[in-house]
């Protein structure tokens, strides 16, 4: 079978030093409200910033002072996230993608039926933060799904 599409094996253990320690520090950085922000201040080149703490707020092509938390998470996230979530299993077959794209149009329909229904139920900055969140929560349905079914498959074929 070819999968065209899907990176190398190797990669999946990239894909978890990248996801794992970026997911805890993602849920603990707001939770204990750890400014560390200082530490990774660069200056940065921006497109487009719109900072509401200037007087002329709308500023094209500049470079300004920025914290790179943010982007170093966002980067690690995603990037693990479609390591784990892509890359090939050592015995990959049809019914590993059978497994693989149900678990993708799964975790699809779960991602968006929860945004419907935060959107309807929350606003404000509260909502604000469901959509950053929503950056990552697709990969991480799809992650949870998938290898909770492959465990389901490996564990009848053990006992068969």
């Amino acid at each position: 079978m070819k999968t065209r599409f899907l990176f190398p094996n190797q990669f999946k253990m990239i894909g978890w030093i990248l996801f794992v320690p970026s997911f805890i520090f993602a849920i603990l950085i707001p939770l204990f409200e750890w400014n560390i922000e200082k530490y990774f201040e660069f200056s940065v080149f921006a497109f487009y910033t719109d900072d509401i703490f200037r007087e002329s707020s709308n500023h094209f092509f500049q470079i300004l002072k920025n914290s790179l938390t943010d982007e170093l998470l966002t980067f690690s996230l995603i990037i693990g996230g479609l390591l784990i979530g892509f890359s090939k299993l050592k015995n990959e077959d049809e019914y590993i993608s059978k497994i693989r794209y149900e678990s993708l149009v799964w975790s699809t329909y779960v991602n968006y039926g929860l945004i419907l229904l935060f959107t309807a139920f929350m606003y404000g900055f509260s909502f604000m933060n469901v959509l950053i969140y929503n950056t990552f929560t697709l990969l991480l349905f799809f992650i949870i799904r998938f290898h909770y079914m492959i465990y389901k498959l490996n564990n009848t074929n053990q006992n068969d």
